[in-house]
C-alpha cells in the first residue's frame, strides 16, 4: 500500500513537471507574439531587391533548421514521458542501439540538411556579394559614404552635393555605395534595403542596393564605436527619379546651403553628438579620396622614418 502511494505521488510530480514545461513554452511563445505583433521588423519586411533576397534566405535557413530542432524536442519530451520512473509498462529495448535503419535516419537527415545549407550558403554568398553590381538598364547613382564620430556624411559626386545624416536615393535605381571611415571602424546598415558592410579608415568598401518602394527607412551604425554610437543614425529617403533629380538640382543651385570644402570638412569631422540633417554644396570634389589617403603610410618603415628625422 505504501509502495502504491509512493508511485502515485511520483506520477503526480511528473505530471506537474510536464504541465509546468508546457506552461513555460506557451508563455515564451505568447511573449514572442506580443513583442513582434504589429511591429515593423525591417529585416523581415524588406523594401529593396537585395533585402528581399536576404529575407528569403533567412526564412529558408530557419525552416531547414526547424526540420531538425522540432523533431529533436518532440522526441526529447516523448522519450522523457514514456520512460519516466513511474511508467512500469515501458519496454526496455536495448536491441535498438544497433538498428541500421534508425541510425541511418538520425544521422542521415541532419547530414543532408547541413549539406543543403552548405550549398545554399555557397550560392547565396556569391549572389549577395556586396561588391557585385546590380544588373539593371538604369544607370546607377554613385554615392560616397564617410563614417565620422558620430555622424554620417554622404557625398554625391555627380550631383555636386553632400548630406549629413540623411541619404536620398531614387527608387528602382541601382545605388553604388563606396564607403570609408574618418574615425574608428564602423558598420553601415539599412535593414530594409540591404545587409551591413564595414567602413574602415584608409580603405574603401562597396555596397550595392536598390529600393523598390517610395518611403523613408532607418539606417544606423551596426558597430559600437564610442560614446555617441547610440545616436549614430540616419534616414534613407527613397523617392521617384524625377523628385530625386529635382532635389539635387535645387540644392546645387541654392545660395543658402553651407559649402563643403576641405577646411569645413575638418571641422565637420571633429567628434560631436550632431544628429542634425544638413545638405552641403560640394566644393572639394576629391574629398572622399583625400580622406582615404590621409591614413595611408609613405611606405617607409619606422626605422627609415627615424633615420630620416636625424639627417
Amino acid at each position: 500500500m505504501k509502495h502504491m502511494f509512493k508511485d502515485k505521488k511520483l506520477a503526480l510530480k511528473r505530471v506537474r513537471q510536464v504541465i509546468f514545461s508546457i506552461f513555460i513554452t506557451v508563455a515564451i511563445l505568447a511573449l514572442l507574439y506580443f513583442v513582434t505583433n504589429g511591429r515593423d521588423i525591417p529585416v523581415l519586411n524588406p523594401k529593396g531587391l537585395i533585402a528581399n533576397q536576404e529575407r528569403d534566405l533567412i526564412l529558408l535557413t530557419f525552416g531547414l533548421g526547424m526540420l531538425i530542432v522540432i523533431p529533436v524536442f518532440i522526441l526529447l519530451f516523448s522519450i522523457a514521458w514514456k520512460y519516466r520512473a513511474s511508467n512500469t509498462k515501458a519496454k526496455y529495448e536495448p536491441e535498438m542501439e544497433g538498428n541500421k535503419l534508425l541510425e541511418a535516419l538520425w544521422w542521415g537527415i541532419p547530414c543532408a540538411v547541413i549539406l543543403l545549407l552548405a550549398v545554399i550558403t555557397a550560392v547565396s554568398t556569391h549572389a549577395l556579394d556586396p561588391y557585385k553590381p546590380i544588373q539593371s538598364s538604369v544607370k546607377p547613382v554613385k554615392i560616397q559614404v564617410i563614417s565620422l564620430n558620430w555622424k554620417w556624411l554622404f557625398i554625391y559626386p555627380d550631383q555636386g552635393v553632400a548630406t549629413q545624416n540623411v541619404l536620398n536615393i531614387p527608387k528602382d535605381t541601382p545605388i553604388e555605395l563606396s564607403l570609408t571611415s574618418d574615425a574608428p571602424m564602423n558598420s553601415f546598415w539599412v535593414p530594409s534595403l540591404a545587409g551591413q558592410v564595414y567602413t574602415m579608415a584608409g580603405m574603401s568598401t562597396k555596397l550595392h542596393l536598390m529600393a523598390d518602394e517610395v518611403g523613408t527607412y532607418n539606417g544606423s551604425s551596426a558597430n559600437i564605436s564610442g560614446d555617441g554610437f547610440a545616436d549614430m543614425r540616419f534616414k534613407v529617403n527613397s523617392m521617384n527619379e524625377t523628385d530625386f533629380t529635382a532635389w539635387a538640382t535645387r540644392e546645387f543651385n541654392s545660395n543658402n546651403i553651407p559649402l563643403l570644402t576641405t577646411e569645413s570638412y575638418k571641422k565637420l569631422a571633429e567628434s560631436s553628438h550632431d544628429t542634425s540633417q544638413v545638405t552641403y554644396l560640394l566644393i572639394s570634389k576629391d574629398l572622399y579620396n583625400e580622406t582615404i589617403m590621409k591614413y595611408m603610410g609613405s611606405g617607409k618603415s619606422d626605422k627609415e622614418k627615424a633615420s630620416g628625422a636625424h639627417e
